[in-house]
């Protein structure tokens, strides 16, 4: 291997340490060797195998080097230019990720329409054909249809895929009712500070789930037993709220389930659920009845809903690029806070009438947002569980307050890490000032300017990067954007279609 490219590989593990926050001990302790080859290694001085950068990368859980890969590695954005005509919001990763761990609960065949083609749900893909369920695109790879074994074959997992998903999480619902042990690696995903799986525990133990914790490995003992009062989730999370629904779908009896998430993900499940046979009541509140059965063998076809995460980063691109832009089927009973706020901050933007989303029941419209002068908020922007701001939005505020005339806080109170990369925007010519982990103060308008960098580790602020790329004047490039594939399906390709210039390329 050339000098030249043992030192650019050596870069592109200092810049994927560096953003994970480790030390180069750290990683000599994550790959079984020491701190003095780390460092060699980072400096271009080792001799270095594709078996070590593998290694490297799965430690790290970012793409060093792609072997036989198909998908993009690095992106190289030509700035400046505004986009135009009409984009449609393809349906929801969230939704997609949970509706693929529900299908566990299902002997019957089940048809997933539209399915959201992205690394997190190749991930959980992974995890299911290696125990032995059956998968396969159909209708020119739109659909997606899961048909499972007679017995699961959890021995026989797919470790290495399953530690690259924090979505893994919600295997245990659904395979508390069909083992009586088993193993489960540890949940993975976006690097967004510490996340414990305690308020999971908390929830399924009522089910008689008892897990240990040890090797990287949850270690699982079921002892089947119905709650006999309402469950009361100790955090409204989404994920949380998912695995109860989903252990209590194969209750035989009803299950009230108390402080629950009624975000669109939460929703797509119920509304799947219900097409299962499983009655639930109180979908959008947060106290949801469900009235389980203790078998489910039905084929089933359902359409999951549109992302709003992702109608917001489109609007965001909108705004960012002072372009005219109309995103459609735009689910907007999740964004109503989000574009009530953007209203105030001078947004111009026109909307079509309601409609409904092919699963019958989430609404839509149409979004055309045009170039405004906008001014910072009032007040600070911060997240709340559904209906109020959505916590996946929050970092899009970033760059829309970038363009606004003004000082914006943004308080990102949910996640430990995720406000820190925000300053990465700082690099393009952004003003933003890191007043804790969890504030950022945001200084508009901004002048952007290229810059060639490392993609964030998180993914809402890995798009809010390549977002103010595409407004910058010249040539930035974003390195090692394996996180952005997790979410979004051909983003690059997809904004290119409305006007922007974005190449994916890699170097090796």
């Amino acid at each position: 291997m050339a000098d030249d490219y043992l030192v650019r590989i050596g870069k592109l593990i200092r810049d994927a340490r560096q953003h994970r926050g480790w030390t180069q001990t750290q990683l000599a302790e994550a790959l079984g060797t020491s701190q003095s080859a780390v460092n060699r290694i980072e400096r271009g001085n080792q001799n270095i195998s594709l078996e070590m950068i593998a290694r490297i990368g799965e430690a790290l859980d970012s793409e060093i080097v792609s072997l036989g890969y198909s998908g993009p590695m690095h992106l190289r954005v030509v700035g400046g230019r505004r986009l135009s005509g009409s984009i449609d919001v393809k349906t929801s990763k969230n939704a997609c990720v949970a509706l693929l761990c529900g299908s566990l609960l299902n002997k019957g065949r089940t048809v997933l329409r539209r399915v959201a083609r992205i690394e997190e749900v190749y991930r959980l893909l992974e995890v299911l054909n290696s125990i032995g369920v059956r998968t396969r695109w159909i209708n020119d790879g739109t659909d997606l249809e899961i048909v499972p074994p007679a017995s699961l074959d959890l021995d026989a997992m797919d470790a290495d895929a399953a530690r690259r998903t924090r979505s893994i999480i919600m295997f245990l619902g659904p395979l508390l009712h069909r083992m009586d042990h088993f193993r489960l690696p540890y949940a993975g995903g976006c690097d967004l500070g510490t996340r414990t799986i305690e308020p999971h525990m908390i929830a399924l133990r009522r089910f008689g789930l008892d897990i240990t914790a040890t090797e990287g490995i949850y270690h699982a003992v079921v002892e089947r037993t119905a709650p006999d009062r309402p469950i009361v989730l100790t955090e409204r999370g989404d994920t949380v709220t998912e695995n109860a629904l989903l252990a209590a779908a194969r209750n035989d009896g009803v299950t009230v389930i108390r402080n629950a998430s009624s975000n669109y993900m939460v929703q797509d499940l119920c509304f799947f659920l219900e097409a299962l046979g499983v009655r639930v009541d109180g979908i959008g509140t947060t106290t949801l009845t469900v009235h389980g059965m203790a078998d489910i063998d039905v084929d089933v076809d359902y359409s999951p809903s549109e992302d709003p995460v992702e109608a917001m980063s489109l609007l965001a691109a909108a705004v960012v690029t002072e372009s005219e832009l109309t995103i459609r089927r735009v689910p907007v009973e999740f964004l109503e806070i989000e574009l009530a706020v953007l209203e105030e901050m001078g947004l111009d933007h026109d909307r079509t009438a309601e409609y409904a989303a092919d699963n019958g029941r989430t609404r839509l419209i149409d979004l055309t947002v045009r170039p405004s002068k906008l001014e910072a908020p009032i007040d600070k922007i911060h997240p709340m569980p559904f209906p109020g701001l959505n916590i996946d939005n929050v970092p899009f505020f970033a760059a829309i307050a970038a363009v606004a005339q003004g000082q914006t806080l943004i308080h990102d109170w949910v996640y430990d890490n995720r406000a820190i990369y925000l300053t990465d925007l700082n690099r393009l010519g952004g003003r933003l000032q890191l007043l804790d982990p969890h504030r950022v103060l945001v200084e508009g308008p901004t002048r952007w300017r290229a810059a060639e960098m490392m993609c964030p580790p998180a993914l809402r602020p890995a798009v809010v990067v390549l977002l103010a790329m595409m407004a910058a004047e010249g040539t930035s490039v974003l390195r090692n954007v394996y996180v952005i594939n997790r979410g979004y399906e051909d983003l690059a390709e997809r904004l290119n279609s409305v006007g922007a210039q974005i190449e994916i390329f890699r170097d090796i």
